[in-house]
């Protein structure tokens, strides 16, 4: 029945298209996370009413954020050739989709984090401060656990969008389900392989969202 409706789709290569883009997205959400995580510390702590405020520091910072989420991701993939070729040492594969898709993803996951990090009460800031808390207590003791919720709403929506930068960059053979769809499907008239391909994509957006939105309400306290 499935080889009648899809004469075109040769099962193992789907799987192992998927397996690429799942690789993809894990270690791009791992990175972004990382990285995001940091800017969007640096852009909350530096910026007006911070602890750490400082505007050259804000300013730099919100610089770098604002240029790479400006840069569509296509043209970011091209201009990072260089950089990734010299980290991956090849330009194509799974692998070589990484530093663009990381580079492209913390700047937009970094925004969520500051606004994330706005909205924890301003009241449990300053009685950290007055008990004598240090910065670093500040942080990972106040802040961060304040804001995981939101934090985690935000990842969930990074994913998702890391996972449509997947399919972008199998364009120009990153591996994954957009290289298939695109080489596979669409140049060969195989449209029942591009059909295949966008609902195994959607599915896999669809588990992120199912796991992020049940951690985010797990570790919800209100």
């Amino acid at each position: 029945m499935f080889e009648q409706l899809f004469p075109n789709v040769q099962v193992d290569d789907m799987i192992t298209a998927t397996n690429e883009t799942l690789f993809m997205t894990f270690f791009s959400v791992l990175g972004t996370f990382i990285f995001g995580l940091l800017l969007g510390l640096l852009l909350y702590l530096t910026g007006p009413g911070g602890i750490w405020q400082n505007k050259i520091a804000n300013w730099i910072t919100a610089t770098f954020v604002n240029v790479f989420r400006a840069i569509p991701f296509i043209i970011l993939i091209l201009l990072l050739f260089p950089f990734t070729d010299f980290l991956v040492g090849t330009i194509r594969g799974p692998s070589a989709a990484l530093p663009a898709l990381i580079i492209g993803g913390a700047p937009f996951y970094a925004r969520l984090v500051e606004i994330a990090l706005k909205e924890v009460d301003k009241g449990v800031i300053e009685a950290a401060k007055a008990m004598g808390a240090k910065y670093r207590t500040i942080i990972f003791k106040v802040l961060l656990p304040e804001s995981t919720p939101a934090l985690i709403s935000g990842l969930t929506v990074t994913a998702i969008a890391l996972i449509s930068y997947t399919a972008v960059a199998g364009v120009i053979g990153a591996g994954g389900l957009g290289d298939f769809a695109y080489f596979y499907g669409f140049q060969r008239n195989s449209f029942d392989v591009v059909f295949v391909c966008t609902v195994l994509i959607v599915i896999i957006v669809f588990v992120f969202q199912f796991i992020g939105d049940f951690a985010s309400r797990k570790l919800d306290k209100r």
